[in-house]
């Protein structure tokens, strides 16, 4: 027969070790609860991270860079073509006047003319000119008298080929006078041209 302090050792050993395998458990539980919780959240923050809709918002950040600039391109080219019609339009009547008689003056002349040796080119910058090709017609009356000049300015892409004729003038330059008129191309930049005195008429 057993001994009651037996029996309540033995009791207390038993529950010792039930209270040791619950307590093993709840560890388990809590810890499994943890890691399922971590790779939960960790899955999250990859799915986040590598979202299909991200390469989409960077097509359309790109898309809205090009019009952008397309839009920037087509603004500096409508200013830059303002520009020159202002800086045309500057251009006073009186110019215009003398270069439609020097137009009509050449209309009869064969070859170069007389005057060439009275007439030289120098050009203008472009940044003077809103972009512009812009040719100083530099005239000199080289004669005793008093002279008027007529002069045919043609521009010539590398080719040869004459792409614009501006026709410039000066009237009543007495001796030893100076003229300096402007001769005008509105052709676009490319290809460059080149400008050449094509005839110079004195009268």
């Amino acid at each position: 027969m057993s001994h009651p302090t037996q029996r309540r050792r033995t009791a207390t050993a038993i529950a010792g070790v039930v209270l040791a395998a619950l307590s093993a458990a709840s560890l388990v539980s809590c810890s499994s609860d943890s890691d399922d919780g971590s790779t939960s959240s960790a899955s999250a923050a990859d799915t986040a991270s590598f979202s299909g809709s991200a390469p989409s918002a960077l097509a359309s950040v790109k898309e809205s860079v090009k019009e952008s600039v397309s839009a920037a391109a087509s603004s500096a080219s409508a200013r830059a073509s303002a520009r020159a019609s202002a800086w045309l339009a500057s251009v006073d009547a009186e110019t215009e006047r003398a270069n439609e008689a020097a137009k009509d003056a050449l209309k009869d002349v064969d070859g170069k003319g007389n005057a060439t040796a009275d007439v030289s080119l120098t050009g203008k910058p472009r940044s003077e000119t809103a972009g512009l090709l812009a040719l100083v017609v530099n005239i000199t009356n080289s004669t005793d008298k008093t002279a008027s000049y007529a002069v045919q300015v043609d521009f010539r892409d590398p080719d040869g080929k004459v792409v614009q004729t501006r026709y410039v003038g000066a009237e009543d330059l007495k001796p030893g006078g100076k003229a300096q008129p402007l001769a005008i191309s509105t052709a676009p930049a490319e290809p460059q041209l080149t400008a050449v005195v094509a005839k110079a008429q004195r009268y």
